[in-house]
């Protein structure tokens, strides 16, 4: 059983978590100083460093679990050996839809700040890693759907196909409506643009083989 002293100690870093993700969503990660992280949290300046080292401390303990969450359940969809590559590759984009809008407040911190390139194998930082894992799950979805064989050409498909995804969730990173109510309206409009990113990719793949 907890003592009183580690019960508050676990309530206060929910509450600093809590507050980082708040300003960091509403002010953006660089604006934000552990000074108002602290104000938010209702802790001293003093006491945020005992737990968490700097900014980007608290934004791993932020971001990785979802992150880790979304790499786990693309790993699993693309393992339904009873999907068809193109149902592989449809689930997990509308999975990785679905994750961007329900964190659509902060979704951009999770993925784009103190980003790394996502054509790198490794990085130092734990974050880029899931970041890199979840691009390269793609890549692979892509590879295997267009039976792309050119490692140049899969780069440039998967960066064009994850842009056009990062669109359609900025579209609605300001919607007040729930993540259900947003999937239930809006899913037949994100199956559609799926269809003509698949009819353009595989209509371009037969232009550059035919060359």
């Amino acid at each position: 059983m907890l003592t009183k002293q580690e019960l508050r100690s676990q309530e206060t870093k929910k509450e600093i978590i809590k507050a980082a993700g708040q300003l960091f969503a509403s002010q953006g990660f660089d604006s934000v100083t552990m000074r108002e992280i602290a104000k938010m949290a209702g802790c001293s300046h003093t006491t945020i460093y005992i737990y968490y080292k700097d900014k980007e401390d608290l934004l791993h303990q932020l971001a990785m679990p979802p992150l880790q969450a979304l790499n786990t359940q693309m790993e699993s969809i693309l393992q339904q050996i009873d999907l068809s590559p193109e149902e592989r590759l449809r689930t997990i984009s509308l999975e990785f839809i679905r994750f961007c809008l329900l964190h659509r407040n902060i979704y951009t911190t999770f993925i784009g700040v103190k980003a790394s390139r996502v054509d790198l194998e490794e990085s130092a930082n734990g974050i880029n890693t899931m970041r890199i894992s979840i691009f390269n799950l793609l890549k692979k979805a892509l590879r295997t759907c267009f039976a792309i064989e050119n490692d140049e050409h899969l780069l440039m498909y998967s960066r064009i196909y994850f842009f056009n995804l990062h669109g359609i969730v900025n579209t609605y990173t300001h919607s007040e409506e729930s993540i259900v109510s947003l999937m239930e309206r809006l899913l037949p409009t994100f199956e559609e643009s799926l269809d003509v990113l698949f009819i353009g990719i595989s209509e371009k793949i037969k232009g550059v083989n035919k060359n």
